[in-house]
């Protein structure tokens, strides 16, 4: 499923137009990257959880020349699957 057929579903689901459904959806995209973005996590009871990580400065090597390289430290948006979603995959 992409954007695209997430905006469908919801548009479906609530009986409003695709714009609508499209306007929806990027509301809450918005709304959980700004909750991010401020060091807040987003919390979902029974779907999951995202939060930031930071990830240190650290040396990798280049798989094709074999050489050491610098790899900058970053943040990176970590996933965790709330209780009902991995019970519902099982």
């Amino acid at each position: 499923m992409n954007k695209g057929d997430l905006i469908d579903v919801v548009a479906e689901a609530i009986g409003v137009s695709k714009a609508d459904a499209g306007v929806a959806v990027n509301a809450v995209f918005s709304s959980i990257e700004g909750c991010l973005q401020s060091g807040d996590k987003a919390a979902f009871v029974g779907f999951g959880t995202f939060s930031i990580q930071h990830r240190p400065a650290r040396d990798g090597r280049n798989p094709a020349t074999g050489k050491t390289i610098k790899i900058k430290a970053k943040n990176a948006v970590k996933f965790k699957a709330g209780k009902a979603l991995v019970d519902a995959m099982n």
